[in-house]
């Protein structure tokens, strides 16, 4: 439990009352009891109001916001406001100011414009940080604490490029490590001091956002930045701990946002938060594997939902509504894979500004006769109803997908084989495979404990890391079965080639080396021939993007290329490793063959779906003690007809029995909880 003071699923959102008189605040008050709203994230970007000089400091505006709220039943989850530095800030402290990416220094404005390197940001973020640690410790309305919002963005200044020759002291040791590293000896690049050293940005080393003349340095620049901001989350995190050592504090991520090891940043968490903005044409297993990733941060801890909108966004390309009962939907599929909150961006519209189009539970209207409160307050009641039943529950699942921040950069930053390939779209086929067949699925980091699963699947796994083969080695040979696939086991931490043939060190428990890599052009195919069935597998199907060409060296070649020059060589192996398998898929293939690839496998291990859905239908299980809780959320235009499994089963959100089928309405969802015997 996130915190005890609230033992229910959270309820409410991001709420600007500074932006608002108080007629409006009392209208506030009491349509938040109308929707059952009883969290509010505040202070989220008041920095410059709570702070308008160097030495002032007024809380007035935050006591009287957080005193109304509680006595209104509303706690606060209280942000440090350090999203955004005040004008005067920038103005006196230019060091505060990022340097972009083309070498520009910026001026005030926006919002993530502060350097991380910056002492002037450190230092003033860590005194509020402090200052409203001191004030509020003992108020019984603070839930927990929300550190800056949605890090993010890289800064290229001077003050970045002396922390990065730190840095890479730490991380390297010396310069002679460095060289070797990046290999420099490569376009004379050897360098002879640290001072050598510059930030590998547009007036250097890289074009276009992720090119780059060396991978090495474009790899360590993105840690150190990563790293960076990480540094001002944790200065603002120990001041928080130091005072208030019993209050939970978090900062909210970002889904598969590329610019941060989210699995490093979970380890400084209490609890992972994040904010979740699918498309109306999103699919929903993508969203579904954000919060896989979300809970696997964590090692399949309970995440916050801390932001989500009740209605429209206002920053994609096209926003459009979510359509009745959708809003509702999406909320329950972040709490089947793992959410113990459903909060919202925003309770209240603003009025002017970049958001100002950007739904809220409160609309521009101003009162409680929309669809959209509607919606929000019967979601509210259930929540209300549904009190602590949920929290804490865990996945049970047998399969794993292994994702790496690491991984990605490297991929991004390579000088080919091809601009068609997209890490995090290759994960997605392979889990959205799994979730059609209604297979538990989680999303873990390279670090996580093999062991607790009996499928480990890696997809592009481009980047090697120390001790990553030997962990492998050691899953497939206590009986587990490992899936990687083209491109994988290229380069070490350092983007340096393993030579000796690729899959380099996973070559071993592979059974296979890779002799060529063929990039195939737009709308070009290959074939994947299956030599005869295999579990679900037969006959032929398409690939595309990459074909690895390869051979067997151990491992019983299941499947071979249908065309081209290497028409008849393997590409889809199966290496048998002590007491397990793994498998080698060469090429980017087809859904249908995924989809019988993962049955297959799946078959092999007694794996079984949660339920036999239709499609269209996401079924999920949470496991909480001794009950089990299944999730069956229709994403369908029309009712669906999901067929169980002879137990009985009892719908927590409206009481109703159900043994040998359940009708789920369009957009409806329902929570099972098995009742056996």
């Amino acid at each position: 439990m996130i915190n005890e003071k609230l033992p229910k699923m959270w309820y409410g959102g991001d709420y600007n009352p500074e932006q608002w008189d108080a007629d409006v605040w009392k209208e506030d008050d009491r349509m938040f009891k109308l929707a059952g709203i009883d969290v509010a994230t505040i202070n989220v970007f008041a920095w410059a109001l709570s702070q308008p000089d160097e030495e002032t400091y007024d809380f007035g505006w935050l006591d009287e916001t957080i005193d109304r709220l509680y006595s209104n039943g509303v706690y606060v989850c209280l942000a440090t406001s350090t999203g955004a530095h005040p004008a005067w800030m920038a103005r006196k402290y230019p060091d505060v100011l990022r340097v972009d990416y083309e070498g520009r220094k910026r001026k005030f404005g926006g919002r993530h414009n502060s350097c991380p390197n910056s002492p002037t940001y450190r230092k003033y973020a860590t005194i509020m940080a402090g200052k409203l640690a001191r004030r509020y410790k003992e108020h019984p309305a603070v839930l927990i604490w929300h550190v800056s919002n949605e890090y993010g963005g890289y800064c290229y200044c001077d003050n970045c490029a002396a922390a990065f020759r730190t840095w890479l002291q730490q991380h390297h040791g010396t310069l002679d490590a460095v060289n070797k590293a990046w290999n420099t000896r490569f376009w004379g690049h050897t360098f002879y001091d640290w001072e050598d050293i510059v930030v590998p940005n547009a007036l250097s080393e890289e074009w276009s956002g992720s090119r780059t003349n060396f991978q090495g340095i474009s790899l360590d620049y993105r840690r150190f930045q990563s790293d960076s901001l990480l540094e001002c989350y944790k200065l603002e995190r120990d001041e928080l701990k130091r005072i208030t050592p019993d209050i939970p504090v978090t900062t909210n991520l970002m889904g598969f946002y590329p610019e941060l090891d989210y699995f490093k940043w979970a380890k400084e968490m209490d609890v992972v938060s994040w904010d979740n903005y699918p498309s109306l044409d999103t699919p929903f297993s993508y969203t579904a594997m954000t919060h896989a990733l979300m809970r696997g941060l964590k090692g399949g801890q309970p995440f916050m939902l801390m932001e989500q909108t009740p209605s429209v966004q206002n920053w994609q390309p096209y926003n459009s509504a979510k359509r009745p009962g959708v809003m509702r939907l999406w909320s329950y599929q972040a709490v089947a894979h793992g959410a113990d909150t459903v909060m919202f961006f925003q309770l209240r519209r603003s009025i002017g500004a970049c958001e100002k189009y950007h739904g809220a539970v409160i609309e521009h209207v101003g009162h409680e006769h929309t669809r959209v409160f509607r919606e929000c307050a019967e979601l509210g009641k259930e929540l209300q109803q549904l009190g602590d039943r949920i929290l804490d529950a865990r996945s049970d699942a047998k399969v794993a997908i292994i994702y790496d921040w690491e991984n990605r950069w490297g991929i991004e930053l390579s000088s080919g084989p091809t601009v068609a390939l997209h890490y995090v779209d290759e994960v997605h086929k392979y889990y959205d495979a799994l979730h059609q067949l209604h297979i538990q699925t989680d999303m873990i980091s390279v670090e996580e404990d093999f062991r607790k699963y009996e499928v480990v699947i890696a997809p592009v796994m481009y980047m090697s890391k120390l001790g990553f083969a030997e962990r492998v080695e050691a899953f497939v040979a206590q009986g587990g079965t490992f899936v990687t696939t083209f491109f994988s086991g290229i380069v070490n931490e350092n983007d340096l080639v393993a030579l000796g043939g690729y899959p380099g060190e996973l070559r071993k428990v592979m059974g296979i080396w890779a002799e060529e890599i063929d990039a195939l052009l737009p709308g070009q195919h290959n074939q994947i021939v299956m030599r005869g069935r295999q579990g679900r597998l037969e006959g032929t199907y398409d690939c595309g993007i990459l074909c690895d060409v390869i051979h067997a060296e151990g491992a019983e070649v299941v499947a071979e290329y249908g065309s081209d020059y290497y028409q008849g060589m393997p590409s889809l192996t199966v290496n048998a490793f002590g007491q397990g398998k793994a498998w080698y898929v060469a090429t980017s293939p087809e859904p249908k063959f995924l989809k019988d690839l993962m049955q297959t496998i799946c078959n092999d291990h007694g794996i079984e779906p949660v339920l036999k859905a239709p499609q269209g239908v996401e079924v999920t299980r949470r496991i909480k003690e001794d009950k089990a809780f299944t999730f069956v959320l229709n994403h369908m235009s029309e009712s669906k007809s999901v067929p169980l499994d002879g137990d009985t089963y009892v719908d927590l959100l409206t009481g109703e029995e159900h043994r040998d089928t359940c009708e789920v309405p369009a957009r409806g969802v329902m929570i099972l909880e098995q009742r056996r015997g």
